[in-house]
């Protein structure tokens, strides 16, 4: 008998978790939260759809959140700015440069270490993009200066995962503490657990207290 469907060899294979990668889905996501919880749906009433906020992914991506750390936004854009400019974006480029050379970008010596360990860790960025959430932030937790919460947000917006959470943020717990009622803001977990409520659409559950702390804040008066 001639088979006429593809060879399991030739078959795609089904990537591993739900992916984010348009408004509609997110929409998708909000509408399921709704129905699922009531104050997903009192958030959601308030602030509207939460944003898509899918970012690019890869070496420079990280090698952002490395320079991010500690810093404000401005001052991240800044140093980012003098980075690109000095041609520090893959690894070979970070590996062949002088420590001289990254101080004047504004890096400190901590996150030198970091930006060189990023580079010498190899990590198959084209792997990942087809890899589960858990896979995704044990190989990146792995590398000196990346830890649970930047391997979280990367899976959230970088690679458009939609059942991933970032317990540890404190906006998040803020949020949750608002939202829910609760007496006290929770540490990461019980957040982790709070959060099991929202799957499989845990990364839309975060958009959506990130969009509720801003709006209650505003509320506030609170900057």
């Amino acid at each position: 008998m001639t088979s006429t469907g593809p060879s399991p060899s030739s078959a795609p294979t089904p990537h591993p978790c739900r992916i984010i990668a348009t408004a509609d889905d997110v929409a998708e996501g909000a509408a399921w939260l709704a129905a699922a919880d009531p104050a997903m749906a009192t958030a959601l009433d308030l602030t509207g759809p939460p944003p898509l906020r899918r970012r690019d992914d890869g070496f420079r991506a990280l090698l952002g959140a490395i320079v991010s750390q500690q810093v404000s936004v401005a001052s991240a854009s800044a140093i980012l700015g003098r980075v690109e400019a000095a041609g520090l974006h893959d690894p070979h480029a970070i590996a062949a440069a002088d420590d001289d050379t990254m101080r004047a970008c504004g890096l400190s010596r901590q996150k030198i270490r970091y930006a060189r360990a990023l580079a010498e860790a190899s990590i198959d960025f084209d792997a990942l993009r087809h890899a589960p959430t858990d896979e995704v932030v044990a190989t990146l937790t792995q590398v000196p200066g990346i830890g649970r919460w930047t391997a979280e947000i990367y899976a959230m917006f970088s690679l458009g995962h939609a059942d991933v959470f970032a317990p540890n943020d404190l906006a998040l717990q803020e949020a949750a503490r608002l939202l829910l009622e609760l007496p006290d803001r929770p540490k990461e977990r019980e957040m982790r657990a709070i959060a099991e409520r929202w799957s499989p659409w845990r990364a839309v559950a975060a958009r959506l207290l990130w969009a509720y702390y801003a709006h209650a804040k505003s509320r506030e008066g609170i900057r």
